[in-house]
């Protein structure tokens, strides 16, 4: 979890699944024993010295501009979260490289939870740490009261947990959305020991992590679909959207909803009858989805 460690290896896998031809370097000629783009090769097109880069790569450039990561990401095609993260682990901020403060939900987002009460949803801090939930999301995603706060975390129920692979009928994909938002967070805080310590964990347990943590993917959650296995209700295809705190961006609700009058809809009322112990919910109004 080292920050130069994390550098270099990331632009060195976004180096290597670049094609010479693709590029249009021309291959500078020769016989190739990278796959991928050559540091050289990666220097002409981002205009950069290949002295220059190479201390870049190798985490030893101080004082890197935005002008130089910017054409650095544009030559590998980053996309907007990799560029996020690539700027947070060449140009760490000073504040998060203080001690974090534990993160406490404050009293707004534990009434916005309480006022979401047809609808699943959670709140999730760094590290993927689960803060608070409402009560359709412990129906739905776990029963985070029963499990020590150690394991309220997502990455851990994801790869740690066998039941995850009955409640995501596409556990793949969720594993591979889990592990690239983690990474993500790794850019945003790159010498959190406690992240270091979970991903240590989950690399020593999970033959899956240590694959998908090794593809250096990255990705910001944002919005998207997710399906679920739920043991009474069976499937349920839900939309979902991440809504970060205004006070804390390392602080991201998690929704999940359906459109009206789909059967999703039905099995979320169901689901809220079984909240409150008084069977299925009465129709709801048709809503914009969230």
């Amino acid at each position: 979890m080292d920050r130069a460690q994390q550098l270099s290896e990331f632009l060195k896998s976004r180096r290597a699944r670049l094609s010479p031809d693709v590029a249009g370097t021309g291959g500078f000629g020769g016989q190739r024993r990278v796959t991928g783009l050559r540091r050289e090769e990666l220097a002409l097109l981002a205009g950069v010295s290949v002295d220059y880069y190479t201390r870049l790569e190798q985490g030893r450039a101080r004082n890197v501009s935005s002008e130089v990561l910017a054409a650095v990401a544009d030559a590998l095609g980053l996309d907007t979260d990799e560029r996020a993260y690539l700027n947070n682990l060449a140009r760490p901020a000073a504040a998060r490289r203080r001690p974090a403060r534990p993160q406490k939900v404050g009293p707004e987002l534990r009434q916005a939870l309480e006022a979401l009460a047809g609808v699943p949803a959670y709140i999730i801090g760094r590290r993927l740490d689960v803060l608070a939930w409402n009560e359709l999301a412990r129906l739905l995603v776990a029963d985070f009261p029963a499990l020590p706060v150690t394991e309220r975390n997502m990455a851990r129920l994801v790869f740690l947990d066998a039941a995850a692979k009955d409640l995501y009928p596409d556990w793949r994909t969720k594993a591979r959305d889990t592990v690239s938002n983690l990474r993500f967070d790794a850019g945003r805080h790159p010498d959190d020991p406690e992240l270091a310590a979970l991903v240590g964990e989950l690399s020593l347990h999970s033959a899956d992590f240590r694959r998908l943590w090794a593809d250096q993917a990255v990705r910001a959650k944002t919005r998207g679909h997710k399906r679920f296995a739920h043991p009474l209700l069976g499937e349920l295809d839900l939309d979902y959207v991440a809504m970060r705190a205004p006070d804390d961006p390392d602080m991201t609700m998690m929704i999940y909803s359906a459109p009206p009058g789909s059967d999703a809809a039905t099995s979320l009322r169901l689901l809220a009858g079984l909240a409150t112990g008084s069977g299925p919910a009465a129709e709801p109004e048709p809503q914009k989805t969230v």
